[in-house]
């Protein structure tokens, strides 16, 4: 039987031979037998999204604050699809873990990302992989897995994400090895 992923992290392994990938932190939003969808989520790009909308949707956007400065992110290398991962359950949206919702159709990203009491991350394309795909790319040490958390999703310091989560990751794995409750941040200071 197959551990399925949704709602964990993928952790690019430092050997991982595609260079879409290299040192990429993963949110994946669905994972089943035929299949699996992640978004990169430390792949920051230098496109507004008010730059970019005219070819997602003909409705423009609301010209707020909060839409124009919001910074489009590479989901992954497929192409051609806008998704949005937000904290506000109030759109009818599937939750893909406590607190982290994701939207894909562009009427309701526009509602969402006008909010400024909703935090919100909006990827242009999609990690995917198809049939038994990341099972194979597992199996042979390309990625890592571990817990998805809201505030690491959410969390605008993307240039050091990769670190922490194998950090994390790391001191996980060593807390169950030695079967102890609480591993410090810096076990030196133990």
């Amino acid at each position: 039987m197959t551990d399925y992923l949704t709602g964990r992290f993928l952790i690019a392994s430092p050997h991982l031979p595609d260079s879409n990938f290299s040192r990429a932190v993963v949110f994946m939003v669905e994972h089943h037998e035929d299949g699996a969808l992640g978004l990169i989520l430390n792949k920051p790009t230098n496109a507004r999204l008010k730059d970019i909308w005219k070819f997602v949707d003909d409705m423009p956007l609301q010209d707020t604050e909060a839409e124009m400065s919001k910074f489009l992110r590479l989901g992954g290398p497929v192409e051609g699809h806008i998704m949005c991962l937000y904290t506000n359950g109030g759109f009818g949206e599937p939750e893909v873990i406590d607190g982290v919702f994701l939207a894909t159709e562009p009427d309701q990203i526009r509602e969402i990302i006008s909010l400024d009491d909703v935090s919100s991350r909006v990827f242009w394309g999609y990690a995917g992989w198809g049939a038994g795909q990341l099972e194979r790319e597992l199996k042979v040490g390309g990625w890592l897995t571990g817990e998805a958390s809201l505030s690491l999703i959410f969390d605008d310091d993307v240039g050091t994400l990769w670190n922490r989560v194998v950090s994390r990751n790391g001191r996980e794995i060593l807390r169950e090895a030695l079967k102890i409750s609480h591993f410090p941040e810096d076990p030196q200071l133990n």
